[in-house]
């Protein structure tokens, strides 16, 4: 199985850590760095940590492309970005004790012709089994419909589709006649779409069960410091482990997404699922960039991932324990 990402609005993140922001006041960064990024490439920049071979399409500005040149290089990640004129859009992250605030600029504009011709050499190179990953924004100028168009696509030719998005493109991604196989949304996309409030844990398995319901077949659903839901046919549960070090929270979201992809590419089940993402995003958030540690402290950590199988008919099928680690 070949693992894909597609980026089609990728970013320069520029991070710049402060001691505090004040709103209207002058401040002096002790930290400033730039990473390439966008969602897939840090998707598939952490796969490439973890050993998975992955190959990341997408487009890309041709006038500022040499840090993402240097990162495919450096850990061996398939390049089939599509160059094209102007430059890549720089996002700033602005980090102090109090968390991180984004500036998302909006990127390149793109026309119709960019869109068929990424596309189509996506088309080309998808094969039965593969596991394609559609991840982050659209750019301005493509249509909202454009995941639809590529998870019917990608589905055609037998491959499975991760889709994490929001806004527009999420909801039609869903209302399309051709779903994605799998989602990971958080809590504030899901609201969005469900067009009301998920203040209770009921409130998120309805929405959970729909998901399902119109043939989504694993969704996941990230919530921060309080972990993740996982949701399958074989059944539904929580995963979470304690937060260490924070060196940065950007990326963390993707690095969740790589180890879904991961933990699929293993063949694993749901508790595989749900162990192996949650580790890969609480270890992201000791490394700056979209990197992982080295592969025993990932391992390490998705050991101690706290699990509970939530109640429900596999639950009482399988006969599950309710909260564990997993056995030594």
């Amino acid at each position: 199985m070949n693992i894909l990402t597609v980026t089609l609005n990728p970013a320069i993140d520029e991070t710049v850590v402060l001691d505090r922001l004040e709103v209207g006041a002058v401040h002096r960064a002790r930290q400033v760095r730039q990473n390439a990024g966008g969602k897939g490439v840090n998707v598939a920049s952490c796969l490439a940590d973890w050993g998975t071979p992955v190959e990341a399409h997408g487009l890309l500005g041709a006038d500022n492309a040499a840090s993402f040149d240097a990162l495919f290089a450096a850990k061996a990640i398939g390049d089939r970005m599509i160059r094209i004129p102007g430059s890549t859009r720089v996002n700033l992250k602005i980090v102090d004790d109090a968390g991180t605030t984004d500036i998302n600029m909006a990127g390149i504009a793109i026309d119709g012709k960019v869109a068929h011709e990424m596309t189509e050499a996506l088309r080309r190179r998808l094969q039965a089994g593969d596991l394609l990953i559609l991840s982050g924004s659209l750019p301005p100028g493509a249509r909202p419909d454009l995941y639809a168009d590529i998870t019917a696509m990608a589905k055609r030719a037998g491959a499975r589709v991760l889709l994490d998005t929001s806004g527009t493109p999420w909801r039609l991604a869903l209302t399309a006649d051709i779903l994605p196989d799998a989602v990971k949304p958080n809590r504030h996309e899901l609201s969005e779409w469900l067009g009301r409030p998920i203040e209770t844990r009921e409130d998120l398995l309805k929405a959970v069960d729909r998901l399902r319901a119109d043939g989504v077949e694993l969704v996941v659903i990230s919530a921060g410091e309080d972990g993740a839901l996982f949701a399958s046919n074989e059944g539904a549960l929580t995963g979470r482990l304690q937060i260490g070090d924070l060196a940065s929270t950007v990326g963390a979201g993707d690095a969740m997404v790589a180890g879904i992809a991961a933990a699929l590419a293993e063949g694993a089940g749901l508790e595989r699922i749900a162990r192996l993402s949650t580790a890969f995003a609480v270890a992201k958030l000791g490394m700056a960039g979209p990197n992982l540690p080295e592969l025993g402290t990932v391992q390490a950590l998705a050991r101690e991932v706290v699990v509970e199988w939530l109640p429900g008919p596999a639950q009482a099928l399988n006969d599950r324990p309710g909260e564990r680690g997993e056995k030594k």
